[in-house]
């Protein structure tokens, strides 16, 4: 018998009005492609970034709706890596000194019990630029009608983006759709978000492996994990990621039970949603992979400084959905299956 093992890493873009790191406009969605650019964002030499102020108060208020711990102190690094939407070769995000840790947020199971989901980290980075594939039987000025392109559009690159990462606690699909939901309802109720997944606000990654019950080399809460782990990446669909992870679960325990477990390694899968499949897009790097380093142009900052009084932003926070059901049912008498309705 197997069971699954599973960590989620939501990724969502901050409604700020300019990008993480310069002055463009960060309201990118439908715009004339390459418009919203400067050579910060083009990565272009030369070019200083600075820091979006703004950015990263959305950042701490995400984390501390979900109980996490902001930082004493914070840098951005390099995150080394090569892709053609990628211009400067490296993404400005955040590994070894992240703003908010060790949180935790709670969800019911199937059986209508509490289940706690640990968090990890929520960090800031920046996002990446759009590739835009277009096939040969649509012909424009630029293309002949059997020739097959892909453009770029960096309008969406260095957006800000902050992306939340979960402990393997998830045993099913279902409870990463209700994680996935309470985080879009949190991001809409805080306002750092629309989290609109079918503009790509907010893309899902599941981390998928599964371990044989009762096999003690495998414990998850002591960080004891399979030694593989399948990537699915970039979901922009609850249906899609609920479909995509059983999938997965399903080919590998086939695999398990095959005796094919050598087939069984570290990489990236999409979600094919015509064959209802996920497929090979390439294997999985490691952190060291990345040979994060500090951004030698941004400097370390404070999160609990004058700058970013942690205090004054919790103020500034709505009543969180849970937490006004509670005071429903405590006030006002309400039964539990009500209040979470109003």
């Amino acid at each position: 018998m197997y069971k699954p093992v599973i960590g989620l890493e939501v990724h969502v873009e901050l409604n700020t009005k300019s990008k993480m790191f310069c002055n463009c406009s960060a309201d990118y969605f439908g715009k004339k492609p390459n418009t919203h650019t400067c050579p910060v964002c083009l990565g272009l030499p030369g070019a200083l970034p600075f820091i979006n102020k703004q950015a990263i108060e959305g950042c701490l208020k995400i984390g501390l709706a979900l109980n996490c711990t902001p930082a004493e102190e914070s840098l951005f690094e390099r995150k080394n890596y090569f892709y053609p939407d990628l211009a400067k070769g490296f993404q400005t995000s955040q590994y070894r000194w992240p703003l908010s840790v060790k949180g935790w947020i709670d969800i019911e199971d199937k059986s209508g019990e509490k289940k706690r989901i640990r968090i990890n980290r929520a960090h800031q980075e920046e996002d990446t630029a759009k590739l835009m594939h277009q096939l040969g039987n649509s012909k424009t000025q630029e293309t002949s009608n059997n020739e097959n392109i892909t453009g770029i559009d960096f309008n969406r690159s260095g957006v800000p983006l902050v992306e939340i990462v979960t402990e393997p606690d998830f045993t099913d699909s279902s409870q990463i759709r209700d994680y996935a939901k309470k985080l879009q309802q949190i991001f809409r109720y805080l306002g750092v978000s629309n989290a609109d997944m079918e503009r790509g606000d907010m893309r899902l990654e599941a981390n998928v492996s599964v371990r044989e019950v009762g096999n003690e080399k495998w414990d998850v809460r002591t960080g004891k994990l399979p030694p593989y782990r399948v990537e699915l990446k970039n979901i922009n669909s609850f249906r899609f990621m609920v479909a995509a992870v059983e999938y997965e679960i399903k080919r590998q325990i086939e695999l398990l039970e095959a005796g094919r477990d050598d087939e069984l390694r570290q990489e990236t899968r999409g979600w094919d949603e015509n064959k209802k499949i996920t497929y090979v897009q390439r294997s999985k790097e490691e952190a060291h992979d990345y040979r994060y380093f500090p951004e030698p142009d941004l400097p370390e900052f404070r999160v609990q400084s004058s700058e970013f009084r942690i205090d004054d932003i919790k103020k500034g926070m709505p009543e969180l959905p849970w937490m006004k059901a509670e005071r429903f049912v405590k006030e006002l008498g309400l039964e539990w299956r009500i209040s979470p309705v109003l």
